[in-house]
């Protein structure tokens, strides 16, 4: 099977974004990750969605705010494809390891490992956003994940 010069562009350029967004998350609280999504982006988690840069914003910070834990969002597997020329879906896989604390902590399994479904689109200004962005658990186990109820704010 042959890939174009396009895709393979594509796949970098988007793996890069991924990249960027997860190193944001695990090593500044995701402050910045609401921007990565657009305006009515969707976060859709296993157990909750946040609609908007707004509650994803404060599902970001409901996390800082509930104190030190540690994780790494490793991500596998990625594919981009390209969905006409402002808009791509990617498929990948994430293995979540986490822990309340701070490092050094024991090592274990990986507490999820996701199938990753992203929709973006490129916007003139920002560049690629997400529209939607999902959450499959295809394993879970040890410590949960964190997910606050923010349908009562």
């Amino acid at each position: 099977m042959d890939i174009s010069d396009e895709r393979l562009a594509l796949t970098h350029k988007l793996y890069a974004l991924t990249i960027d967004y997860w190193h944001d998350v695990d090593t500044n609280w995701g402050r910045n990750a609401p921007e990565y999504y657009t305006p009515d982006g969707l976060f859709i988690g296993p157990a909750a969605t946040y609609a908007g840069r707004e509650k994803i914003r404060a599902f970001y910070k409901w996390r800082e705010d509930r104190g030190a834990r540690t994780v790494v969002h490793s991500v596998h597997n990625f594919q981009a494809l390209p969905e006409g020329p402002d808009k791509a879906r990617c498929h990948w896989f994430l293995m979540l390891y986490a822990a309340d604390g701070k490092p050094v902590l024991p090592t274990h399994p990986p507490v999820q490992i996701a199938y990753m479904t992203d929709h973006l689109v490129r916007d003139p200004k920002e560049g690629w956003l997400l529209t939607s962005r999902k959450f499959e658990n295809w394993f879970v186990g040890g410590t949960p994940t964190t997910n606050p109820n923010l349908d009562d704010e």
